[in-house]
């Protein structure tokens, strides 16, 4: 399954990303794709990273939200275009296995 991985990052120490990359590995594990927008580069603007996302999310199957996600801007409207598409929508917070939000 392709897995787009969803959270906090502006505002985050390192934006977030070891939280990210940690739950990237762990689907891998799984033998999931992973689609990890931690993996961008620096230096672009916030318009452009959620362009970039978006385009991410719609390659996915689901989507994986990580802890903090009702507080992220970019994350909630990740999470409502992923329920209105009916993705899965997953959280961490059933480690393991993956299960989908109810």
């Amino acid at each position: 399954m392709k897995i787009y991985i969803a959270g906090p990052m502006t505002g985050r120490e390192k934006f977030n990303r070891d939280a990210f990359n940690k739950e990237a590995d762990r689907l891998m594990k799984h033998g999931h794709t992973v689609l990890n927008p931690a993996s961008l580069p620096d230096g672009l603007a916030h318009r452009e990273y959620m362009d970039i996302c978006f385009a991410m999310l719609r390659c996915a199957d689901a989507i994986m939200m990580l802890p903090g996600w009702q507080t992220s801007s970019g994350a909630t409207a990740e999470y409502h275009y992923a329920y209105k598409m009916e993705f899965p929508v997953y959280t961490t917070m059933h480690y393991p296995p993956v299960v989908p939000v109810q």
